[in-house]
């Protein structure tokens, strides 16, 4: 896949996934302004946190990662009908397990319902947790269709097919709240519920385009496959890695949920908006480079590798800095005006996220960077080493949460969460480029370096422009405005002026980025 494919092909991704991420916006204002950062709230995100950790897990994660290598890899050598023959018995041993560990899911969560003296916090999250614990089933054999369908370069209905859960959040919410009345906790578990049915029809949308590249929608027990044991060779230490990163996440909300009521709902608001750019760019980069890599390392292209890696990190950093750096100085401007709609997310509300946000922000280009190198290694066929760095860096990121819980103010600890974050993870990024340097040689880090400082000069200046139109403008509109009216219109302003600044800023400095995604945009 040429440099300008990948581009094209990533932009096919971004654009679901910003229709995606943009209905998720919406889905979350609506959830800020029913539940805010309340104790329901928080209750919510944490049980959700619980499937997704399978999901990312079996779906996005391990298994998506020795799936896909393995799969081009068949299908190169092999031919369809070979590629087909695995696809059925990946699916069918990963249905089994999937539905044995929903059931044992649903089973414990029941139990742990009827533990005594049981605060009202964990039994409101383990009753939100047990109805949506199957989502695991769907939602990874979505990501196994996902995974089928982008090994055949085609990104688009899976890209699409996170559309509908938030779609179908936001219909629960607005047709189904005014229903069941004012009970926060009622409303909490038709949520849970509409989580649920998304997950199902997350599977269905993608069952059309599977049928036509020829899948026999066949089960098969056939599981002594060569392929499949080297599939699950690469996938166990990949699925150790991100059991223990996973296991990290839910540590954190935990430790969240034990600080305060506020604090999870409070990260996870910020959270959303740092992985609003993060997963319109980097995660549409990632699906589509993780492909394009598997076919370089079967072909023994290493030069193909290295300038990808190159383009993919240089045009990453052109978007990922100055959305970071416009995040940091804009956070409290962005929360006022996306949330503050008059419901339950309140001037405290966009306090207590804007901290966590602002020290959020700075890891947009690290987390970019993990895009770029963990899809390099897995299609090698290494999920070792991510795994070992993963481990280290979950490690290093829970020693830093503890720290910083123990000694920040009570209304900064959550903050210090999200710093712990970014500073642990750009440790660990920084460990897997000087393993990638030696294992991909001739990587051009000076090029990297000059496109990074191109990018920090005319985002410095960005940001600058931006802080300044939004700090002169609202209070000038906000007295001829309506404040909502006044605050939108001056975000508006300040994004677009910093936008305008950064663009002829990087024309004066001829960054050729520009030049680049204009020439992959019209197909050159």
């Amino acid at each position: 896949m040429k440099h300008g494919k990948t581009i094209r092909s990533a932009g096919v991704v971004g654009s679901f996934t910003l229709l995606s991420r943009g209905l998720g916006m919406v889905r979350d204002v609506v959830i800020a302004y029913y539940f805010g950062t309340s104790l329901i709230a928080s209750a919510f995100f944490v049980a959700f946190t619980i499937p997704n950790l399978f999901r990312r897990l079996f779906g996005e994660g391990a298994l998506s990662a020795a799936f896909i290598p393995v799969l081009i890899e068949t299908r190169t050598q092999e031919g369809d009908k070979a590629a087909w023959k695995m696809v059925s018995r990946v699916v069918t041993l990963a249905a089994a397990l999937l539905t044995a560990i929903s059931i044992v899911g649903i089973l414990l969560f029941s139990v742990g319902l009827h533990i005594p003296g049981l605060s009202e916090k964990w039994t409101t999250t383990f009753s939100l947790a047990r109805i949506m614990f199957p989502y695991v089933l769907f939602i990874c054999m979505a990501a196994l269709a996902m995974a089928v369908l982008n090994s055949y370069k085609h990104f688009a209905t899976s890209a699409f097919a996170p559309c509908l859960l938030n779609l179908i959040l936001i219909v629960a919410m607005v047709a189904g709240f005014p229903i069941i009345g004012n009970a926060p906790c009622a409303r909490a578990h038709v949520l849970a519920w509409a989580v649920l049915v998304a997950g199902i029809a997350q599977v269905a949308i993608q069952l059309p385009a599977l049928k036509r590249f020829g899948c026999p929608f066949r089960f098969s027990s056939r599981w002594n496959d060569p392929r499949i044991r080297q599939m699950l060779m690469l996938m166990g230490p990949a699925a150790l890695g991100m059991a223990v990163t996973q296991f990290n996440v839910l540590i954190d909300r935990l430790l969240a949920l034990w600080i305060g009521g506020w604090a999870p709902a409070a990260l996870f608001y910020s959270e959303r908006l740092i992985y609003f750019p993060l997963g319109v760019i980097a995660t549409a980069m990632a699906t589509v480079l993780l492909p394009t890599f598997s076919a370089h390392a079967v072909e023994e292209d290493a030069e193909s590798m290295r300038e990808t890696i190159v383009h993919s990190l240089r045009h990453l950093i052109f978007i990922m800095v100055p959305a970071a750096l416009g995040l940091f100085v804009l956070a409290p401007a962005i929360l006022q005006a996306l949330f503050e709609w008059g419901g339950s997310f309140d001037a405290r509300s966009t306090l207590l996220s804007a901290r966590a946000l602002r020290l959020y922000a700075p890891g947009l280009v690290v987390f970019s960077a993990a895009k770029v190198f963990v899809p390099a290694f897995y299609a090698m066929q290494d999920t070792r080493t991510p795994v070992k760095i993963g481990i280290y860096t979950v490690a290093l990121n829970l020693v830093m949460n503890i720290a910083f819980i123990l000694t920040l103010p009570t209304y900064w600890k959550h903050a210090g969460m999200a710093f712990s974050t970014v500073l642990a993870e750009a440790a660990g990024m920084f460990a897997l480029g000087t393993i990638l340097t030696r294992r991909v040689k001739n990587l051009q880090w000076l090029e990297i370096a000059g496109s990074f400082l191109r990018c920090l000069l005319a985002g410095v200046a960005m940001a600058a422009a931006a802080w300044a139109v939004a700090w002169l403008l609202l209070p000038i509109l906000g007295n001829h405005l309506p404040s909502k009216i006044a605050q939108i219109a001056t975000l508006a302003a300040a994004i677009g002026t910093g936008g305008a600044t950064y663009l002829l800023l990087t024309l004066l400095f001829r960054a050729p980025e520009l030049r680049e995604i204009k020439s992959a945009i019209k197909g050159h």
